[in-house]
């Protein structure tokens, strides 16, 4: 079995602060990288106890949220920026069996989900997808499921978790701390945090061997609507072939298929 890894950093137990932690800049910056790939390895070792003979850990954070040289030496891990999503998407994906998401934050708008936001906390007022809420869990549940991979494990916090238990049937999830407000958390300490994950990810796998969930596919065709906060971020969709200003705050993209628009 091959599986791929979409990990971010705001839903990391630990992680509360955007200035100072989730950040390159930040002042706990390095810390936040080292809770973060805490979490990646007890991920990776339920895996490989569950006998997952590949692991490709894709680091979905910006800015880049990896400790490489704490990693686990079962992983692989794929990072940069700029990102060549068409080759990431067309080349790599499609070769793993399933996906997990680690170190997951609400979408934007949920209160009192710890550092919710989706895409970028500073520009991004919302996205609807067929004029249902969506964040950057069912972006990537979305996104895999259109190559036929199932999503069958997320670990972050409470409203994280609620959020993907909604949108992707039968998901196996993993909470590491309590939200009480957008900047502010319940942290479950590493030890326990790290238990629940590895627990978790054995249970995910056992599950689906047991039962195959199906992949996340939704019926098209497809309006993603985007909500931003300042008109800038709608100027550079004028000349988008897909994309239509509805207003000067909000664009709608456009196809058949899920993966021309749902991360344009």
């Amino acid at each position: 079995m091959k599986i791929i890894v979409c990990t971010d950093l705001e839903g990391v137990s630990g992680v509360v602060s955007f200035d100072e932690q989730a950040g390159s800049n930040g002042k706990y910056y390095e810390q936040a990288k080292r809770l973060l790939t805490g979490e990646i390895n007890a991920a990776v070792e339920g895996m490989v106890a569950e006998s997952v003979e590949e692991i490709l850990i894709f680091d979905g954070h910006g800015c880049g949220a990896v400790a490489l040289e704490d990693l686990h030496p079962a992983a692989r891990l794929a990072h940069g920026r700029p990102w060549p999503w068409n080759y990431f998407r067309e080349k790599i994906i499609p070769g793993y069996d399933a996906t997990i998401l680690i170190g997951q934050h609400a979408m934007a708008g949920t209160e009192p989900g710890t550092l919710n936001h989706t895409q970028d906390s500073r520009s991004v007022e919302y996205y609807k997808l067929n004029g249902v809420p969506i964040g950057e869990t069912a972006q990537w549940a979305l996104c895999c499921g259109a190559y036929n991979i199932p999503t069958i494990f997320l670990c972050g916090d409470d409203h994280a978790c609620r959020e993907a238990e909604t949108q992707i049937p039968g998901l196996t999830t993993a909470t590491v701390k309590i939200s009480l407000g957008r900047q502010s958390a319940i942290s479950f300490p590493p030890p326990e945090a790290h238990r629940r994950i590895r627990d978790g990810i054995v249970q995910a796998l056992r599950n689906h061997r047991k039962t195959p969930m199906a992949p996340l596919k939704w019926k098209g065709p497809f309006v993603l609507e985007k909500r931003f906060f300042h008109t800038g971020s709608v100027d550079g969709y004028a000349r988008h072939p897909l994309a239509k200003i509805i207003d000067p705050l909000t664009v709608q993209l456009r196809s058949d298929n899920i993966l021309d628009i749902i991360y344009a």
